[in-house]
């Protein structure tokens, strides 16, 4: 049997590898997607003070740390037992819409775009995204720049830092906003809404207009069966923030509609001894194993799960991009690994058009932003929808707040079943029956990447060296070939 590494996989947040071992016909028996960094932050969280935490996890991730911010805010919340304030709830979301627009852009540029448009079997060093200013032209890469700018400015301006904020308390936030940052909010958000319809049109034209590219995203190689989660509103619309968390099966069946503290009645995480990364399911169907199909326990939590499992956008020009998304993929639910591209930006659209909306409400204004719990503290739940899929922060505290017990479910640990199944599937369909070079392991390598998964977010772990090369084994298991990077 034939073994071919990918080791280290790029374009992601964390390390980890990819194993295939092709059979004596050259085809893909198998495939693993192993994570080797160990897990580990949630004991650091122990016997500190619950109020301290928001600030702790965001280093979890330089990537997300307003995601961990804000479950663990809200975790915090509902620790002390307390409400915030109507004016705290609002500019919470302002700033998480504001992030996820941020983040999204980075996505989408940085990591996705450079597969499809500088080509998935393009030179190495052209794959990134100096490769995508080159090919779309250096005004468009200014732009991207410049609106990722705005959007970590206003994350300064509203939570005191970009990467580590320290903005959230428990019952609220520590500041509001004043009318110039206001101001600041609303013109700001007017370009970036205006960049995201712009990127969208990018999409169009750089990827729905070329045929073989949609053919990619519509082949069986990139398509997976399983269940979709994800946060909705009141109307079954999506949200970052708050809401319920809602589960439906590959059919499209509402199976599961929980809030926060319900999380445990509803998922439970298996442990293989092949990764320090679990793999979650749905607890009242049982660990069946890594299966697709419409009775599977396994679910994707990604922003195409989250436009699956609702039944809109709520706002009005994301709603006509969803709309005709689910057209062009053939109805609901999608199951296109790699139209998760395509869905997450519909959801930049939509941040940005909520970020308006929330920026021109009258009562973002108010001062009235915090608080003070009077409860004894007890344990709590927090949920956010983080960019790679639903966030939980689950902690327990003795009666003076100190932590005694912290789990954390992050989006990327939701996905790593899907991922894994996606990866094999990616292998068996561009691998069959072709001999291995780099443009067709770096289509394997787009199976992951459209996830976004962040591995230093769901091991945490504080990474060591990893070995930058591909070993290739024979069917006598000798080493024939090494190729470094």
């Amino acid at each position: 049997m034939k073994r071919v590494s990918i080791d280290p996989i790029t374009r992601l947040e964390g390390h980890g590898k990819i194993e295939i071992f092709l059979n004596e016909s050259g085809d893909v028996e198998n495939a693993y997607l192993q994570i080797p960094e160990l897990r580990g932050f949630e004991q650091f969280c122990v016997g500190r003070p619950v109020e301290e935490v928001p600030r702790i996890v965001t280093r979890l991730c330089g990537v997300c740390p307003a995601a961990h911010h804000l479950a663990a805010a809200k975790a915090v919340d509902a620790v002390y037992k307390v409400e915030i304030p109507s004016a705290a709830k609002k500019l919470r979301e302002l700033y998480y819409n504001v992030y996820y627009v941020y983040d999204h852009t980075l996505h989408f540029y940085y990591l996705g775009a450079p597969d499809f448009v500088v080509g998935p079997d393009a030179d190495p060093a052209k794959r990134n995204v100096l490769g995508v200013i080159e090919k779309v032209g250096l005004e468009i890469g200014k732009k991207v720049i410049e609106h990722r700018r705005y959007a970590q400015d206003l994350q300064i301006m509203m939570a005191g830092r970009s990467t580590h904020p320290v903005w959230c308390i428990a019952g609220g936030v520590s500041k509001g906003l004043t009318k110039e940052n206001v101001v600041e909010l609303q013109e700001k958000g007017k370009k970036c809404l205006e960049f995201a319809l712009f990127t969208l049109q990018v999409f169009d034209d750089l990827v729905l207009k070329n045929k073989g590219y949609v053919d990619l995203i519509l082949s069986d190689a990139y398509r997976l069966e399983v269940g979709d989660m994800g946060l909705v509103d009141a109307q079954n619309r999506v949200n970052f923030y708050d809401g319920k968390v809602r589960v439906k099966d590959a059919a499209g069946r509402e199976v599961a509609k929980y809030s926060a503290h319900e999380y445990l009645a509803n998922v439970a995480e298996h442990v293989e001894p092949t990764s320090y990364l679990k793999y979650p399911f749905l607890k009242a169907r049982g660990w069946k194993g890594m299966v697709e199909g419409k009775e599977s326990s396994i679910y994707r939590a990604i922003p195409l799960s989250r436009l699956n499992v609702a039944d809109g956008m709520a706002t009005p020009r994301a709603q006509e991009h969803y709309q005709r998304m689910y057209k062009t993929l053939g109805g609901k639910p999608a199951h296109q690994t790699l139209a998760i591209h395509w869905a997450r930006l519909v959801e930049l659209l939509y941040a940005a058009e909520r970020w308006l909306e929330l920026a021109a409400d009258p009562e973002i204004l108010s001062q009235d932003v915090h608080t003070i719990p009077t409860e004894t503290p007890a344990e709590g739940v927090g949920i956010v929808e983080a960019p790679r899929g639903t966030l939980t922060h689950h902690y327990v505290t003795d009666a003076n707040g100190i932590v005694t017990k912290a789990n954390l479910i992050v989006g990327t640990t939701n996905n790593y079943a899907p991922i894994s199944m996606s990866v094999k599937k990616a292998a068996q369909g561009v691998l069959k029956g072709k001999e291995p070079n780099d443009g067709l392991l770096n289509m394997v390598e787009m199976a992951f990447r459209a996830y976004d998964p962040c591995f230093s977010c769901a091991t945490h772990s504080l990474p060591g060296k990893m070995p930058l090369e591909v070993k290739i084994f024979g069917p006598d298991r000798q080493l024939r070939q090494v190729f470094k990077r």
